[in-house]
């Protein structure tokens, strides 16, 4: 109804996860850091928990549209509380392989040709585990079992595990102390930023032809974060409800009274918006502080010297974004009493936020380019890796 109403081309909040509306936050992009650096080591295992609604699952999708089917094959099977013989024959029936009524033994021998069959045209194989928290001890026991399989010394199949926060849980297990030996890297999506929300909600309705009608008030924007905590799900359910609410009534704009509105028909506590909007600042610093550390094998370090040295950004930056922050606080404090206080001139401190304005966006110039110059060493890293496996297949 509202799509026909404000003239979209869809509905962008629906509660299906659709990688086609994937956005990348501050902790999807790390997430993806991760994952990068998981395949371009080829091996082990890759764990990524979150909150219900926390977008795991559009993550997973986004990743599976960005890989090259010619270098990776990849699957991915959703677990509904599997045994270990079930779970061996989701994974067997992901990659394409007939096992009804087979043996395990049987399972096992065809996952194991058709993993060499994979390496030897040249394709490296990933099988991605959803709901990981389902699992029992001995569902995840057999996915280890399947990461032993090798060829030439090199592991023929990487395994990422997708789960709710009792997953880390479970991986705590000390029948799981073999696995969590094999696990390369961590994350987990934490929700959205204050200042992400506006950004998240443009990029959907963006890609259904939004032409600013309706429009967004920035404190229905600070009541939709306070009403969901920055929980994607939580704020596609509420803006969809809000979009509803928008057609019927007929609003052109949309603006925290509406949202209050439709929180109190969902039945969702109002929630205190923040008196002050976030600096963007905050998505800079973020985005500073979500690089993963890793350690980097020394047969690397010609690929990464590479690199222009001036693309990295100093460890100075990050003390000069925090020194901004303390001042851009004060600025802001000063300017809220600027009524009680005559000896302030209103003048002088808009003179001063342009100027921190200004620098800010040099800053997030600085910080863009050290997330390329990052992403450029990551591509590095696995055509490295690659040849090396050429080479040695060649031997």
């Amino acid at each position: 109804m509202y799509d026909q109403f404000y003239g979209l081309q869809g509905r962008p909040f629906q509660l299906t996860p659709d990688p086609h509306f994937y956005f990348e936050s501050a902790t999807h992009r790390k997430a993806l850091s991760y994952l990068g650096y998981g395949l371009a080591q080829g091996e082990g295992f890759i764990v990524i928990t979150g909150d219900i609604g926390a977008g795991k699952t559009t993550l997973v999708g986004h990743l599976m549209n960005t890989i090259d089917p010619q270098r990776l094959t990849a699957v991915k099977i959703v677990s509904t509380q599997v045994e270990a013989d079930d779970m061996l024959r989701l994974a067997a029936q992901s990659f394409g392989l007939a096992v009804d009524g087979l043996a395990k033994a049987q399972i096992l021998r065809q996952i194991e040709g058709f993993l060499h069959a994979q390496a030897r045209a040249g394709r490296r194989s990933l099988l991605i585990v959803d709901e990981a928290q389902n699992l029992p001890i001995s569902a995840v026991e057999e996915l280890r079992m399947l990461s032993n399989f090798q060829l030439g010394g090199q592991s023929l199949l990487q395994i990422f595990l997708l789960g709710q926060p009792e997953f880390r849980d479970l991986l705590k297990s000390p029948e799981l102390e073999q696995l969590r030996q094999r696990v390369i890297a961590t994350h987990h999506l934490e929700p959205m930023m204050a200042s992400e929300i506006e950004p998240y909600i443009v990029h959907r309705l963006s890609l259904v032809g939004w032409t600013c009608n309706p429009h967004f008030t920035d404190d229905a924007f600070a009541a939709i974060y306070a009403a969901t905590d920055g929980v994607p799900r939580r704020v596609n359910a509420l803006v969809s409800r809000l979009l509803l609410l928008g057609a019927i009534e007929q609003l052109g704009a949309l603006d925290g009274h509406a949202v209050q509105a439709v929180m109190a028909d969902m039945g969702i506590d109002e929630a205190e918006p923040e008196a002050v909007a976030p600096s963007a600042l905050d998505a800079v610093v973020e985005g500073a502080e979500a690089r993963p550390v890793v350690d980097v094998p020394a047969r690397n370090v010609e690929a990464i010297a590479a690199v222009p040295a001036d693309e990295i950004a100093p460890p100075a930056l990050l003390e000069e974004i925090a020194a901004l922050r303390v001042e851009i606080a004060s600025l802001r404090a000063a300017q809220a009493h600027v009524a009680m206080t005559p000896s302030v001139d209103p003048e002088a401190l808009k003179d001063c936020f342009t100027l921190i304005e200004e620098r800010l966006s040099s800053l997030e110039a600085r910080a863009q380019e050290q997330d390329t110059a990052l992403r450029r060493v990551l591509t590095l890293l696995i055509d490295w890796v690659e040849r090396e496996e050429r080479m040695a297949a060649a031997a």
